[in-house]
């Protein structure tokens, strides 16, 4: 299918976030020029975010701004002063449980911070704007794999149903002003430097404390695990996969026949038990996990798995990282960074 020259200008809101510091990094490994947009918020340990910024300014080719997306005129003024190619928006209030709890946060940074990166996006006319999505999105849905194919109109928490409003203002968008939009929709996204709040670093903290695990559903939790490194490496190469005419589909392709738009899962294709997702965190420890088994939790689904063919259709490429190493990385990073 036809690609677009390589951009050289990238910015990418949430590089302070675990996915956008992986992918900052490997942008700025390629040569490519980054602005990082951040807001710090403190969902979780802001000195985590610190350090993964402290490592991207210290390669040539990286600059940031600290400020909400939500805020008025900020991200508008970071995107004109820095004029680029590419905008890749990462940035969001994350977690299925916290948005029952605080549900503004999610009206504010994944809607209102997004409609302020669609804007800037249509002002600078750039070549292509990428959207950050999720498997939530597919909510009560019971096919599986998920293709980018099936309805999602079903979403069981307030977070899916905010990034899903996301992915139909970016339809808009494409549709209204030709601007060139995907949407990926993440697969539970693992690997060094990820987030506190998520299963991989709680569990791997509890296990090393001696302390239980919650294990929801009694274990029968099924999770397509996406290694971070695989993930970011299948945003770079959609990024050479800009949506267009009919000219750009590919079989299979979720691209609308209205609009220069496509949504593409990124997901490593293969259903992970939540006792075998234990398991490898236990032999990369080399301690046993010691489990409080739970009812399953509001908002939650049983199981996610991708279909991943459009993304090998539009790329040639398809994470494939084994749960076994991508935790025994995991591990390794954690116990170094936390001197454990």
């Amino acid at each position: 299918m036809p690609v677009s020259a390589p951009p050289t200008r990238v910015l990418v809101t949430g590089s302070a976030g675990f996915i956008g510091f992986h992918l900052a990094r490997l942008l700025l490994a390629e040569g490519i020029t980054v602005h990082g947009f951040d807001g710090m918020t403190d969902y979780y340990d802001v000195g985590l975010k610190r350090d993964r910024h402290a490592l991207l300014a210290a390669q040539p080719g990286f600059s940031a701004t600290e400020a909400l997306l939500e805020a008025d005129g900020a991200f508008d003024a970071a995107a004109r002063a820095f004029a680029p190619d590419v905008i890749v928006h990462l940035a969001a209030q994350a977690g299925v449980r916290y948005s029952i709890e605080n549900p503004r946060a999610y009206i504010d940074a994944n809607i209102v911070g997004t409609f302020n990166v669609l804007e800037a996006a249509r002002a600078l006319n750039v070549d292509h704007l990428m959207i950050a999505s999720t498997s939530s999105v597919y909510g009560a849905n019971t096919q599986m794999p998920y293709a980018e194919s099936h309805k999602a109109d079903t979403q069981m928490s307030f977070y899916a149903a905010t990034k899903k409003a996301g992915e139909a203002m970016g339809h808009a968008y494409a549709h209204i002003h030709k601007l060139p939009v995907t949407m990926f929709r993440f697969f539970t996204v693992y690997g060094p430097w990820g987030r506190p709040d998520m299963a991989p670093y709680k569990f791997t903290n509890a296990i090393l404390n001696g302390d239980p695990i919650d294990v929801y559903n009694h274990g029968n939790m099924f999770r397509d695990f996406t290694y971070v490194e695989d993930l970011v490496r299948a945003i770079r190469l959609l990024m050479d996969a800009v949506p267009g005419g009919p000219e750009t589909a590919v079989p299979g392709d979720s691209l609308s026949p209205v609009a220069p738009y496509r949504v593409v899962n990124i997901g490593n294709s293969d259903k992970v038990r939540l006792t075998d997702f234990i398991a490898a965190i236990e032999a990369a420890t080399g301690l046993q996990a010691t489990r409080n088994l739970m009812d399953i939790q509001p908002g939650d689904v049983p199981a996610t798995w991708a279909d991943a063919s459009l993304l090998q259709a539009l790329t040639g490429y398809r994470p494939e990282t084994d749960i076994t190493d991508g935790m025994a990385a995991f591990v390794a990073w954690f116990r170094d960074y936390y001197g454990r």
